[in-house]
């Protein structure tokens, strides 16, 4: 019998509103880990930006007027209680945030916390979907290219008797970012997301958020033999609809858990992760079948480029 066995959870939010506390926030994380305590849970994944709204839906000219919606430390004085609690109970969870820096940088940030409260991982963004500055056609904006600076790796971590990788909204839609932390040992990636329901660009890719949500991550547990774990902030928040449907997903591919709501809601399943050898060790043997001296357009190249040699505008 496998020893790697592991009880899960998504923490899923509803909405969180611009002049909610951040006391207020985290009495809801906890009563979600209360919820785990009660449910034998090991680990509680909460989503992107747990502590505030989303405040890249809004345009602000000066730095100063975001500095409330980051925090400078973790823990810090309002989430010490979510730790304190989470160390009691012995769960582990992951959190993600707004993170600015003692050097004055500014991050998306989700951090893994084990089992006894040590912080065991840190990840920042990478992929930072949005614009820079105000685009007044939009219903709402999506600034987080204004107000956040991108992550440069996708790390690994030994924790929760598993190999664990991290991600955050956007870098669910991009395959490497499955590939990068599976090539880290990652056996488990838990992913945080705010999606709102429409897509300004291209409305006709409204009606399919909720596949295209479960359409990359199934594909990239598949693909990389890992489970995955995304969980949203949902609901309708300062007039945004969001996604919800937060989901526990197998290496198979399947979805195994699924949120039926779009408020607060933990989502529960039984991992193994000895599962994932199924598919490391076979059709996904990379070190058997992977032929990167034949992939160097995936790094080398950032744009599109044609047969006739010609650059894509975008």
């Amino acid at each position: 019998m496998s020893n790697r066995l592991l009880r899960v959870a998504a923490g899923q939010l509803g909405p969180i509103s611009k002049d909610e506390s951040r006391k207020d926030v985290v009495e809801r994380l906890i009563g979600l880990l209360n919820e785990a305590n009660e449910a034998e849970v090991d680990l509680v994944v909460y989503p992107e930006l747990a502590l505030t709204t989303f405040f890249p839906r809004w345009y602000f000219e000066e730095d100063s007027a975001i500095e409330s919606f980051f925090e400078k430390e973790m823990p810090g004085p309002d989430t010490q209680r979510l730790f304190d609690r989470a160390k009691k109970l012995g769960i582990g969870f992951c959190l993600g945030y707004a993170e600015l820096t003692t050097g004055g940088d500014r991050y998306n940030t989700q951090i893994l916390v084990e089992r006894d409260g040590r912080i065991v991982g840190k990840y920042r963004k990478v992929h930072l979907p949005g614009h820079e500055e105000h685009e007044a056609w939009r219903e709402f904006q999506h600034l987080e290219r204004r107000y956040f600076d991108a992550g440069n790796h996708f790390p690994t971590w030994e924790a929760f008797n598993g190999i664990v990788g991290m991600a955050i909204c956007n870098d669910r839609r991009w395959p490497e970012t499955y590939r990068c932390l599976a090539l880290g040992g990652a056996e488990l990636i838990l992913i945080g997301y705010n999606t709102p329901l429409h897509y300004a660009p291209d409305p006709t890719q409204n009606a399919l958020a909720g596949f295209h949500n479960h359409l990359v991550m199934q594909s990239g547990a598949y693909q990389n033999g890992c489970f995955v774990i995304g969980v949203a902030k949902g609901g309708l928040e300062e007039g945004v609809d969001s996604l919800a449907e937060s989901c526990i997903i197998a290496p198979t591919g399947e979805i195994i858990s699924v949120a039926a709501t779009s408020g607060d809601e933990l989502v529960v399943a039984d991992l193994d992760l000895d599962l994932c050898n199924n598919y490391k060790d076979t059709v996904f043997d990379f070190d058997r079948y992977r032929r990167p001296e034949t992939y160097s357009p995936i790094t080398d190249q950032k744009g599109t480029i044609t047969p006739a040699g010609e650059a894509r505008d975008s």
